[in-house]
């Protein structure tokens, strides 16, 4: 069998085979997070979420919606340099987001069953 005949039969079936994954893959909440960055913002956004009274009197001082930090986790990015991810039970993380042409700085404690906003900042 000449090689042009296998690559065809080869492409056939891989179109055949993506075909297939996106019929059974259409309907289900699948994802691909494999990243770090990915995985610990899922990790947070599945979790129950509490604010720090500080947190909490931030947003309220600067008439911020508390559904910042929803869009936030969606699509943040997470400061691994200036977070702490040695710390036992809870780990630190900065997930910093771009909100109304300023940054939004959220630190998160995320513990086993709850992630708590600890502090809030909004840089200009």
């Amino acid at each position: 069998m000449k090689l042009i005949h296998r690559i065809g039969y080869f492409s056939v079936g891989l179109f055949f085979g993506i075909v297939l994954l996106f019929f059974f893959l259409s309907g289900k909440k699948t994802s691909c997070d494999y990243s770090p960055e990915a995985r610990v913002l899922k990790n947070i956004r599945i979790k129950e979420r509490k604010f720090s009274p500080e947190a909490f009197s931030y947003f309220e001082n600067n008439k911020l919606d508390t559904a910042l930090v929803s869009q936030s986790l969606e699509d943040g990015d997470v400061d691994f340099s200036r977070s702490n991810t040695d710390k036992n039970p809870c780990n630190t993380y900065l997930v910093t987001s771009e909100v109304n042409s300023a940054i939004l700085e959220l630190q998160i404690e995320n513990c086993d069953s709850t992630a708590t906003i600890q502090k809030a900042i909004l840089k200009d």
